[in-house]
C-alpha cells in the first residue's frame, strides 16, 4: 500500500515539475511576442503618419531651371509628422540610376524644419537629353512617390 502511494507521490511531483517548466517557457514566448507586436506597431504608425506628395508641375520646366543640369522638384510633407530635410533620408532614382549625397541638395523652402505643410527643394545633379522621358522615384521613410516628365 505504501508502495502504491509513493509512485503516485512521484508521479504528482514529475507533473508538477513538468508544467512548471513548460510554463516558464510559454511565459517568455508570449513576452518576446508581445515585444515584437509592439515593435512592429510602431514602425507601422511611424510609416502611417509619413506621406509626401510632390507638387511640381511636369510640364512647367522642373529640369536644369538653373543651368546646372539639376531637375528641380518640390516635394510636400503631406502627413502629420516632422521629417528629415536631408539626402541621406530620402531615397531617390532617377531614370533607375539611384542618386545620393552630393548629387541631391534638399533645402527647405518655407521654414527651418520639414514639419507637416512644409515644402522642399529637392535639386538633383543629373544631365539629361532633349526630349527625354525621365521617371523620378523618390521614397521617403516607405511612403513612395513617382513623378514623370518629359526635357
Amino acid at each position: 500500500m505504501a508502495s502504491v502511494s509513493a509512485s503516485h507521490l512521484i508521479i504528482f511531483i514529475a507533473s508538477v515539475i513538468i508544467a512548471a517548466s513548460v510554463a516558464g517557457v510559454l511565459t517568455n514566448t508570449v513576452n518576446e511576442l508581445s515585444q515584437a507586436v509592439d515593435d512592429l506597431g510602431l514602425s507601422v504608425s511611424e510609416d502611417v503618419r509619413t506621406d509626401v506628395d510632390i507638387i511640381s508641375d511636369s510640364g512647367a520646366g522642373i529640369y536644369d531651371t538653373d543651368g546646372n543640369g539639376n531637375i528641380t522638384l518640390y516635394v510636400k510633407n503631406t502627413g502629420s509628422q516632422r521629417l528629415p530635410a536631408h539626402s541621406d533620408a530620402m531615397d531617390i532614382f532617377v531614370n533607375g540610376q539611384f542618386k545620393t549625397g552630393p548629387d541631391v541638395t534638399v533645402t527647405v523652402v518655407d521654414g527651418d524644419i520639414w514639419t507637416p505643410g512644409n515644402v522642399v527643394r529637392v535639386e538633383i545633379d543629373h544631365a539629361l537629353g532633349p526630349d527625354e522621358d525621365v521617371r523620378v522615384q523618390l521614397t521617403v521613410n516607405g511612403d513612395q512617390e513617382v513623378f514623370r516628365f518629359r526635357t
